[in-house]
């Protein structure tokens, strides 16, 4: 533990799984291998000795049923952390259907798993760090929410700082590109809810990096709440949201023992993504690919592309817009998608 502070390692909505099919039936770029190099590269502030606990915030596998090899995969990074002494606590997300699959090979003396609503306690130097959490609750959460609070028991126990662990939204979040804010909806705990007791909330779910420090009128709350975003984009509403993973630190000693005395956000590696238009009305499948390529050339290497047609492809342009012909276009490194609203109306009638 660093003099005067305990450092805890925050980060969520990691999917491993997701684009890593284990029985490929065609031989292209994936981007599975992208989330697990950013979840390793994560973890490495812990692999180092330079935070006291890991908390994930939930969805750390794409969905609930996955071959056991990708539990194998995905357990692999925190056992290594957690051989090394230093305790992760993990909050099953909806990709987890509020439960982590193949529960055994967590039973590690410090993995700790918030398989209901409970409090662990952490011990460092003579200081007391309590953390309540429950797995994510698929309807009401609103409702439940303060009944949540009390079965984790945090009220009966003393500790130096309590922190709330869970993968929710919370009043005054915001995501996507039109920045859409959660308000009074069932699925949205309010912040009026949480308790001062706690020094913080550490939540996943919502997947852009965000603090939130006020209510919906606009007034400072007293309980900040924390989301690292996921480690990366996994939609094209991400597109302009850095990823990365987030370090807070609780104060020990001192008149603000106790308290959140920092926090500091690590950007880690995103794989770009652009959108783009494609003109093709009157174009041949030599002048559609031509522009393609053209495309291409101009981004880098590693981008995820989505080409989007707005007007009508000619009958003979079509082959160049199927998975294989693009695969053939673009770089080995490029992921590459095609959007034809025209042609998907065509087929609807």
């Amino acid at each position: 533990m660093a003099s005067g502070v305990i450092r805890i390692l925050f980060l969520a909505d990691t999917h491993l799984g997701f684009d890593l099919p284990f029985k490929p039936r065609i031989e292209q770029r994936r981007r599975g291998p992208d989330f697990f190099a950013n979840f390793e590269k994560a973890l490495e502030p812990a692999l180092k000795g330079e935070v006291d606990a890991v908390v994930h915030g939930g969805d750390l596998l794409y969905r609930s049923k996955v071959p056991a090899a990708l539990v194998n995969m995905a357990f692999e990074p925190l056992k290594k952390v957690a051989d090394r002494g230093v305790p992760i606590y993990l909050v099953p997300g909806n990709h987890e259907r509020s439960a982590i699959p193949f529960r055994l090979l967590a039973e590690h003396p410090n993995i700790h798993i918030f398989h209901r609503a409970f409090t662990f306690i952490l011990t460092l130097h003579g200081f007391t760090l309590a953390m309540s959490g429950f797995p994510y609750v698929r309807e009401n959460v609103r409702e439940k929410f303060p009944g949540l609070l009390a079965q984790t028991g945090y009220r009966k126990i003393k500790a130096d700082c309590n922190l709330l662990c869970m993968h929710h939204c919370v009043e005054g979040a915001a995501v996507g590109e039109h920045n859409f804010v959660f308000r009074g909806q069932d699925f949205v705990v309010g912040l009026a809810e949480i308790p001062a007791a706690f020094a913080a909330v550490l939540s996943g779910h919502i997947h852009r990096f965000q603090v939130v420090t006020k209510d919906l009128p606009g007034r400072t709350i007293l309980v900040p709440v924390f989301y690292p975003g996921a480690i990366e984009r996994t939609s094209f509403a991400e597109k302009n949201e850095k990823k990365g993973y987030l370090t807070l630190e609780i104060a020990t000693s001192g008149p603000d023992k106790g308290s959140l005395r920092g926090w500091q956000f690590h950007q880690l590696p995103a794989r770009p993504m652009r959108e783009i238009i494609l003109p093709a009305a009157g174009k041949t499948g030599a002048e559609l690919e031509s522009g393609i390529k053209n495309i291409l050339e101009k981004l880098p290497a590693d981008s995820i592309v989505k080409l989007k047609i707005i007007d009508k492809v000619e009958e003979e342009a079509l082959p160049v817009l199927r998975a294989a012909s693009l695969r053939s276009i673009a770089p080995p490194t490029m992921n590459v998608s095609v959007a034809v609203p025209s042609l998907y109306n065509k087929n609807r009638n």
